[in-house]
Parts: structure tokens; C-alpha cells; sequence
């Protein structure tokens, strides 16, 4: 049996797919150190800078002199929620959410991962149909498959095919759910919310928004593209994580008070796992507290993401997107690998990127820049990976 998967691990090294963990330390605002050569950091989903920033966390851990550091700094919960793993934090932070969002409910989860892989097998059953982008994120992808649910993926953001695909099924269905994320996590691109929450009003279907990667970016609160486009009240259900540009861990999904029971009820990644440590919960509430106020670090890594995408263009390489996540394409596995190494020599921690995480024949480098970088950190990339592109070609 190890011999079957030896070989599968063969084949992975010799079309340059093979992946390997890679351990970083010594964060120092847009820094890391790998491989004992400091390094910027052109990989995190950091995308505001907090968990870089040494004066916020000081500024957390102040708070554990005023004698709550078991209840509110805790490092473990030692039970589900629906046990003994609750934790007053829990609440407060989801009324905290809900207050923000203008919205009757919210349920904390572990990850975006958990969220994804939880509602949609919660709330879809076995006559009802769900409807996904074609680049939604794995963790979408295998919500569908836990689900017993039919499910159907729609050409990337093309709308006219959801339409179609809404005129020839749904009335075959009791429920129907739209899945999508708002900003996709390896083009940088974003879905049209507008449209969206249009075909769900006329097909009376739900949408469920995944705002991983636009929590914290957009929006004057920083809740996301629904908070951007005034639409957040009619979007079903809305998942944030706390694990990208918030600096933490978990994820919450806001919903109405019905679903929030269901999903208790219901969703097997959150009855049967243990609650997030009071020190995340904490931390987590500090942090979305102080979102809103960010617009400057927004505004910054807008322009900043503008510029380097523009020089991109103007060097004729393959990127897209409008967002501050930026491909390049590279296409061949090998060649990517290659020129990512020549990268990190240059003082830039980039990693290839490569299939099955995005579709064959497209590795590329996804740069994902953050506010606490400058332009005259990043200036030299167009010219650099132009330069090794022509030279390998």
C-alpha cells in the first residue's frame, strides 16, 4: 500500500507538483526570515499588516493585567461550544458582528474552512440544488461534495450562464443556494454582487458569500464587498474569516436568527469541534473593533496594488484582477518553480503556485501585497521577473 503511494509522490516531483511545508520566523512588519536570508513577504494574506505590527499585539497583551487571563487569554477551551467549551467572549464577539453588519445573527466557526465545509452540507438537503463559480475555494468545492444536495458549477462570474442554469433547474428544487466568493483568492478578480443578489430576488434562491479575502479591504466599516456595495443586507448569508487580513483565526457567518439555530442544529464542523481559545476570541474581537478606522491602510494598498498591477501590464506580462491579490502567470510547473527560487535570491518571498490549486497549465506567482509595504520595496519586480521570463524563453 505505501508503495502505491510512493509512486503517486514520484509522479508529483516529476511534474514539479510536489509541495513541502515551509517554516518562516522572525516577523518583522512586511519581513520574514527563510532560510536564514530576511526576506519581504510577497505570499501572506497579511493584507492590512496587523499581524506584523508589534505595537498592536503589545497593545493586546496589556490587557492580561487586569486579572481575566484565564477567561478572556486562555489558550485552550477543552470543549465543543455546545458542551462546556462556550466562552462569554464567543458571545460578545458575534454581538459585536451582528452590530456591525446591521444583521440579526451570527455563529462564530474554527476557519473559513470549517464555515464552508459545514453550511452548505447543513442547509442544502437532498432536493435542493446549489449553484458555485467555478473558482471558488477547495473549501467550497467540498462543501458541495459533503453535501446531499445536486450541485451545479457556473462559468467564472458569467452570470448569463447561472441565469440559464437557474431557467432549466429550478423548479426541479425546493431550495436553491448561489455560492461565491466576493474576491477570488488566486485571480484577484471580484464577483458582480449587483447581478448576483438580482438572479437570487428573481429565482427566490439564497446566496452565500465567502468574503475571505475582502474582509478588512473594503467598505467604509472594512466588512467586505457587501459592505462596499450596500448590499449586505440582502445577501442571505455572509462568511469573514479572522485569518487574513484581521491577523487571527476562525471565521463567523452572519445570517438571520432561524438559519443561526439550523446551523447550530445542523452543522456537524461546529457541534463536533472544539471551540476556539478564549485568547483567539479575544484577540479577534480587539482587532475587528478597530477595523473600521483603517481606511487609510486601505486607500494605500489600493494604490499601491494599482501600480504594481499597471507596471505588470506594461511590461507585458499575464496578470488580471483589481484587487490588492495580483497573478502572474507563468504557465509551465517547472519554469515557475524556477523563476520563484531566482525570486527569493533577490530578497522576495514568492512560492510557485501550481495545479490542482489552479488549472493546469497555469502556474503562477499570486503576489498578495499589504499595507505596511511601500512602493520602493516592490519597484523592481516588474523589470525583475520580465527580465528571467525573456531569458528562459
Amino acid at each position: 500500500m505505501s508503495t502505491d503511494y510512493k509512486t503517486i509522490l514520484d509522479r508529483l516531483k516529476e511534474q514539479k507538483g510536489f509541495r513541502h511545508l515551509r517554516p518562516l520566523d522572525h516577523h518583522d512588519g512586511p519581513f520574514v526570515r527563510y532560510k536564514g536570508k530576511r526576506l519581504l513577504n510577497l505570499t501572506s494574506n497579511d493584507y492590512l499588516g496587523l499581524g506584523g505590527d508589534r505595537e498592536l499585539l503589545k497593545s493586546f497583551y496589556k490587557q492580561t493585567e487586569t486579572g481575566n487571563l484565564i477567561d478572556r487569554f486562555g489558550l485552550g477551551s477543552c470543549s465543543s461550544r455546545l458542551l462546556t467549551g462556550d466562552n462569554p467572549a464567543a458571545t460578545e464577539l458575534e454581538d459585536y458582528i451582528v452590530d456591525s453588519y446591521q444583521r440579526e445573527a451570527c455563529l462564530l466557526f474554527n476557519s473559513g474552512y470549517h464555515a464552508n465545509i459545514g453550511v452548505l452540507p447543513a442547509l442544502a438537503q437532498k432536493n435542493d440544488l446549489i449553484l458555485s463559480d467555478k473558482l471558488n475555494h477547495a473549501s467550497i468545492h467540498d462543501g458541495l461534495r459533503l453535501s446531499r444536495a445536486k450541485y451545479i458549477r457556473y462559468n467564472h462570474c458569467d452570470y448569463d450562464h447561472l441565469r440559464s442554469i437557474l431557467l432549466s433547474e429550478r423548479h426541479d428544487y425546493n431550495r436553491v443556494l448561489i455560492v461565491t466568493e466576493s474576491v477570488f483568492s488566486m485571480d484577484g478578480d471580484c464577483s458582480d454582487l449587483s447581478r448576483l443578489v438580482e438572479l437570487k430576488q428573481e429565482f427566490e434562491a439564497m446566496l452565500y458569500l465567502d468574503e475571505a479575502h475582502a474582509v478588512g479591504l473594503y467598505g467604509p466599516k472594512g466588512l467586505g464587498k457587501a459592505d462596499e456595495t450596500g448590499l449586505a443586507g440582502e445577501i442571505d448569508l455572509i462568511m469573514g474569516t479572522f485569518g487574513k487580513a484581521l491577523a487571527g483565526l476562525g471565521a463567523y457567518v452572519v445570517c438571520n436568527k432561524i438559519i443561526r439555530d439550523f446551523l447550530v442544529n445542523h452543522s456537524r464542523s461546529l457541534i463536533f469541534t472544539t471551540a476556539l481559545p478564549p485568547v483567539v476570541l479575544s484577540w479577534n474581537k480587539f482587532v475587528f473593533q478597530r477595523v473600521g478606522a483603517l481606511a487609510d491602510k486601505r486607500v494605500h494598498l489600493q494604490k499601491l496594488s494599482n501600480r504594481l498591477r499597471a507596471a505588470f501590464v506594461g511590461k507585458k506580462l499575464n496578470t488580471g484582477g483589481t484587487t490588492n491579490i495580483i497573478p502572474v502567470i507563468i504557465g509551465d510547473n517547472g519554469r515557475c518553480i524556477d523563476l520563484a527560487a531566482v525570486l527569493r535570491e533577490k530578497g522576495f518571498l514568492i512560492f510557485p503556485v501550481r495545479p490542482p490549486a489552479v488549472p493546469a497549465g497555469t502556474a503562477r506567482f499570486r503576489l498578495s501585497l499589504c499595507a505596511s509595504m511601500d512602493w520602493s520595496q516592490i519597484n523592481e519586480l516588474p523589470d525583475l521577473i520580465s527580465t528571467h521570463m525573456v531569458l528562459d524563453s
